[in-house]
């Protein structure tokens, strides 16, 4: 966790911050005699009790909800690459492995570790990875021995992950503080959506058409994973009304005279957001409850 950037978010959020925790104000400005003074075990621990003092109160338990919510699908996708790289069977190209999914997989459990930092006693309890069912229900047997059935369910989880961070966006809305840490997270999970479809792109025979962020698929269903089975985690993908009122934005003008905006355009433009109901039945067959 760096927690010299967390402070400083939470700064962003809350300038009245480090009057709320008066008696630890020079602890947080000087934060080399802090890491000096508390061993780094007990760094989560400290973290958690700064909050508190802060703020004086736990989360609602809506927002408790929404943390632990988000807690399950990083615990679920840190064990998805956990597993998948340790597996033998999964050849998977040196370069891939190091400079691109290596590193999200340190990220997810990052994520994992600061959810769990964040909700202290309240978090749920972290399932064993041998719980899950990668596959799917059978769905995507060769999860695990083809390397691009591997990066197809990566894929698939990013996109949906991306999509559920943004769903719990107005439920964290009164709380700044954690608002700010989840969207921190949608962005990072983001460009992991963003690195998968570049490796499917570059090194997936008939996926080399696959953009850096969700398009149209054949027939202008939103989904364009190829996968016909994740049609309902694109669910809605390829709406085109935007904005409150709502304005269907494929007929606003174009870039061009006399056109307007095509409908990949619209949906390339904006990632629709999915509710925590939609994102749990998506991710039971995993084995996600």
């Amino acid at each position: 966790m760096n927690l010299f950037e967390l402070f400083e978010d939470i700064e962003k959020a809350d300038p009245e911050f480090q009057d709320r925790i008066s008696p630890r104000r020079d602890a947080i400005k000087n934060m080399t005699s802090f890491g000096s003074k508390v061993a780094v075990a007990a760094l989560p621990f400290a973290f958690s009790e700064l909050l508190k003092k802060a703020y004086g109160q736990v989360p609602s338990s809506a927002v408790l909800a929404t943390l632990n919510f988000a807690l399950k699908l990083e615990y679920f996708e840190a064990a998805f690459y956990r597993t998948g790289l340790a597996q033998a069977s999964l050849v998977v190209p040196t370069s891939d492995r190091t400079n691109i999914l290596a590193p999200i997989a340190a990220h997810e459990v990052s994520h994992v570790n600061f959810l769990k930092t964040a909700l202290g006693t309240n978090a749920v309890a972290q399932p064993a990875d041998s719980s899950y069912d990668f596959t799917a229900g059978g769905a995507f047997a060769t999860v695990f021995t083809n390397y691009a059935t591997f990066l197809a369910v990566a894929q698939v989880l990013e996109d949906t992950g991306v999509r559920a961070y943004k769903g719990q966006a107005g439920v964290l809305l009164k709380d700044q503080t954690y608002l700010t840490a989840a969207l921190n997270i949608h962005s990072v999970e983001a460009r992991h959506a963003s690195a998968i479809r570049y490796l499917r792109r570059t090194t997936i025979s008939g996926a080399s058409a696959t953009k850096p962020w969700i398009s149209l698929g054949t027939g202008n269903v939103a989904n364009d994973t190829g996968i016909s089975t994740v049609d309902g985690n694109y669910a809605s993908e390829n709406n085109t009304m935007q904005g409150s009122p709502a304005v269907d934005i494929t007929k606003l003008p174009g870039v061009s005279a006399n056109s307007t905006i095509s409908l990949s355009a619209a949906v390339e433009a904006f990632d629709e957001p999915l509710t925590m109901a939609q994102v749990l039945n998506l991710v039971a067959p995993f084995h996600v409850s």
